[in-house]
């Protein structure tokens, strides 16, 4: 397993935001395990907290801004990637304005502040969502597309095509998260001159300058928008040079605008809240398609993890068969309802049933429409925990395991003939003095069929 990093020091940067033109400091703090990214908004009263959360995203116009309880954050993206990037789980971000400082339109020097500092492991494992199937999302207005497929690793792909002869269509590749730092994380912003020319007439991009966003000229520059660039830029003379691009920057790849739109996928899709293992390919590509599929996959996640479904090898050789689970439980049939333990540890066990028509309690329960009773799945759990429990002595045939409590009890779905059931106990707290406090939970055809918290004890027999 690969364990959660956060950063070793603090560090700070000054600059100004993109949109905002005002100076604002930023600085990276370490965080504790499970925290995530959290932007933290220290120049207001309580030092609000805005989470990095696509749920929180109320607005994709020129980068990805989130709100939370009124409590603006604006262009998150680009400190985002950064943090990706350099292979780190939890950070705090604290701002003295909304909008992260732009520095040169990419997230080198975000990059640069974190091996600054250096990384380093925490106490928790990593978590990560597996992707099983292709999960994708459909812009009908752009035909903008991103799909997510199975993979070892997280690759992003991006293909993108503008439509203008001054940049046509780009395609960039990460095939490891580990390159980010060399072949992305330099990779700058950019906009368009008819772009350029709305956003100053709104009121945006008082922070720009022609070091930190590319302009790639798609139309003639009439004599007054000339003069309109000079002021916004405080420039004596702006010039375009044989690429199409406004004034004298060079690029640092052919593709660069490709790679700095993979850059901002990275920054977005970090908003699902947990580092995916898959292959995502993004077509056209913008803040809007990428913050709406993380919303989805946010989702997807959280629907699968309250309903998480464990998959286990049911033809593998058992842990025990049914004669050695017999040699330390006392139960017997009809009323022994595990037949199998595929594997435990010193705190949690997992066990099988096959649920076959022949079961004894079918002949009185709903003959008719055949139905394994709730009561008995929890037993089954029970009896699970119980060679748990008992595994934890070393002469568990002379103890009994009896019922103490059963909290929180759930029937999600009807158990029929022909399931085969699976039953995790995991250990709520450490066995102590005998008694056992275990979540315990049932699955069956690919879903979470019942769920109980319980408490049983051992006791030596008389």
């Amino acid at each position: 397993m690969v364990k959660q990093k956060t950063i070793k020091s603090e560090i700070t940067l000054t600059g100004v935001g993109l949109h905002t033109g005002k100076e604002v400091q930023m600085t990276f703090k370490p965080a504790p395990i499970n925290n995530g990214f959290t932007f933290v908004r220290v120049d207001l009263e309580g030092s609000p907290v805005i989470e990095a959360d696509a749920n929180y995203v109320v607005n994709t116009q020129r980068g990805t801004n989130l709100e939370k309880l009124g409590v603006k954050i604006q262009t998150s993206e680009h400190v985002l990637a950064a943090f990706v990037g350099c292979d780190v789980d939890n950070v705090i971000i604290e701002l003295n304005e909304s909008e992260p400082p732009i520095m040169d339109g990419s997230s080198k020097y975000f990059v640069e502040a974190i091996e600054q500092v250096g990384v380093v492991e925490q106490e928790a494992d990593r978590n990560y969502y597996v992707v099983k199937e292709v999960i994708s999302f459909v812009d009908e207005n752009t035909g903008s597309e991103i799909i997510v497929m199975p993979a070892d690793e997280y690759q992003v792909t991006t293909m993108v095509d503008f439509g203008t002869k001054v940049l046509g269509t780009q395609n960039a590749t990460l095939k490891n998260i580990h390159d980010f730092k060399t072949e992305i994380a330099s990779a700058r912003t950019f906009s368009f001159l008819h772009e350029l020319e709305t956003l100053l007439d709104n009121g945006l991009i008082k922070g720009g300058d022609l070091n930190n966003a590319i302009v790639y000229v798609d139309k003639e520059i009439s004599p007054s928008t000339m003069e309109n660039l000079k002021k916004a830029f405080g420039k004596e003379q702006i010039s375009v040079k044989e690429n199409g691009i406004l004034d004298n920057l060079t690029l640092h790849y052919p593709n660069e605008a490709a790679r700095h739109k993979l850059l901002d996928v990275i920054g977005d899709l970090a908003l699902i809240g947990i580092r995916i293992k898959g292959k995502v390919i993004a077509n056209k590509p913008g803040h809007f398609v990428n913050t709406q599929f993380a919303k989805k996959m946010s989702k997807i996640i959280k629907i699968e993890q309250k309903n998480h479904v464990p998959v286990y090898d049911l033809h593998k050789q058992p842990l025990m068969d049914i004669h050695q689970i017999m040699n330390l439980l006392p139960h017997r049939p009809p009323f022994l309802l595990v037949d199998r333990i595929l594997e435990m540890s010193d705190n949690h066990v997992v066990g099988l049933k096959n649920v076959t028509m022949n079961e004894d309690f079918f002949v009185g329960h709903f003959p008719g429409a055949p139905v394994m009773p709730g009561v008995l799945i929890v037993e089954a759990m029970a009896q699970t925990g119980g060679i748990l429990i008992l595994s934890s002595v070393p002469d568990p045939e002379n103890y009994l395991t009896y019922f103490m409590k059963i909290d929180n009890v759930k029937f999600k779905h009807k158990v029929l003939p022909g399931d085969t059931l699976v039953f995790k106990c995991d250990l709520i707290s450490p066995i102590r003095r005998g008694i056992c406090h275990m979540q315990a939970n049932a699955y069956a055809n690919g879903k979470l069929v019942a769920e109980a918290e319980l408490m049983a004890q051992i006791a030596k027999k008389q």
